[in-house]
């Protein structure tokens, strides 16, 4: 059995690391790939399009250790939809969200987020499908203001320990309110993410996300030598002044990070740039006891570089009693196999490789490979007995099609 598995691993890398070196491209997955730009067009002014969202996608998670269990991920998320520019300010879009993982039946009605315990029971069958509406206005030339569907995931451009990239792919469309700023010096997300609704005598809790992320930039960045502070933060709260599950059930869960980073935009045609970033992460649980800490820390640091067609990505993690609210549980004290069993200070080095190519404006490909080594560490299980956990490596990898055509239907 474990030789199948050996067997399966170096076949998936073998295809993957082939892939990667007969493809052209620009290492950009997150841009190319995950993030939708907000900005309006005013051009656009009274045109009726009709657009359809995709993202395909197979990604393999072959996991070791006690941190987290592996996985696998095949399938896809559309978004057809309707999109509409009343005035030059304004963009209306209408349609839905549809999740399809390659042999489901049936899909839990819940937020695809987080280690919450508020999620319900209830079922669709046959494929997880959402409404999906946006109302967003521009101000001013600096400022958005967005209801319904929010631009969510890799649009807040958390830090690793902050968000895992993967909710990407999986988890629904951030619903609720969203102000946008952005100018010279600063750029400025600020949300709320209603997760779960709650009636009467409803069976789960009320939960929602609140959001911070901006970023100080002290010169361009575009500039040979550009330097900027990232502030992070999210806090999630659970229950409400409905909440009849039982007495004392809100939680109110916290991560924040600050750091300092630096890009150095070489100029040169292959080796391209480099990005270099420290930042320093908190975890708080003010109210509830659903976690076994109350407040941790940990810090990340980070480094990148461009060269020729590709991304290459290292970092280093280490913690004390610090759990990720919506990051990968490599980025935590707590594991996801062993319940009730934490980590003393664990620490762990990270390596990635990637590319994407952009055929054109809404057709962009990406494959990705992310290893990651937890070095060795004390653990202390439910019982209270304490041992070693050595170090071990894991690996996932993925390839990922976005396809967001745009056809005009009407010019009023």
């Amino acid at each position: 059995m474990k030789s199948r598995i050996v067997r399966r691993r170096a076949m998936f890398l073998g295809l993957l690391v082939m892939g990667m070196f007969l493809s052209f491209s620009r290492a950009q997955i997150s841009d190319y790939l995950y993030e939708t730009d907000y900005h309006i067009d005013p051009e656009k002014k009274r045109e009726l399009s009709v657009e359809l969202d995709n993202i395909s996608f197979f990604k393999d998670n072959e996991y070791t250790g006690k941190f987290t269990k592996g996985y696998s991920l095949p399938g896809l998320w559309l978004q057809p939809k309707l999109v509409y520019y009343p005035l030059g300010n304004i963009k209306l879009e209408a349609g839905i969200h549809a999740l399809i993982y390659h042999g489901a039946n049936k899909y839990p009605s819940v937020a695809y987020q987080d280690i919450a315990e508020w999620r319900g029971n209830q079922y669709q069958k046959g494929v997880h499908v959402l409404p999906y509406f946006r109302a967003q206005m521009a101000l001013s030339e600096h400022v958005n203001i967005v209801l319904g569907d929010i631009y969510g995931a890799a649009n807040h451009r958390l830090i690793g320990p902050l968000y895992n990239p993967e909710l990407n792919l999986t988890c629904d469309p951030e619903m609720g309110l969203q102000v946008l700023y952005d100018s010279k010096v600063l750029d400025v997300d600020v949300w709320v993410n209603w997760q779960s609704f709650i009636f009467r005598d409803d069976t789960h809790q009320e939960a929602f996300t609140v959001g911070l992320s901006s970023r100080i930039k002290y010169n361009e960045p575009s500039s040979r030598f550009h330097f900027y502070t990232p502030l992070q933060g999210v806090i999630q709260h659970r229950g409400g002044e409905i909440d009849t599950i039982y007495q004392g059930s809100v939680q109110t869960l916290m991560n924040g990070a600050i750091g300092v980073g630096g890009v150095w935009n070489t100029g040169h045609p292959v080796f391209k740039r480099v990005n270099v970033e420290v930042d320093a992460a908190g975890y708080c649980q003010q109210a509830g006891a659903i976690l076994p800490f109350d407040g941790g820390y940990g810090l990340y640091a980070r480094a990148s570089a461009d060269i020729h067609d590709f991304r290459v990505k290292a970092s280093y993690w280490r913690c004390e009693d610090f759990v990720s609210l919506f990051g990968n549980p490599f980025y935590g004290a707590v594991s996801t196999v062993d319940e009730g069993t934490v980590f003393d200070r664990p620490r762990m080095v990270y390596f990635g490789v990637e590319y994407s190519k952009r055929f054109a404006k809404g057709f962009s490909i990406g494959v990705e490979l992310d290893l990651f080594q937890p070095l060795s560490v004390e653990t202390l299980d439910a019982s209270g007995k304490r041992s070693s956990a050595k170090s071990s490596t894991s690996f996932s990898a993925g390839v990922y099609m976005r396809v967001n055509p745009s056809f005009l239907l009407k010019r009023f």
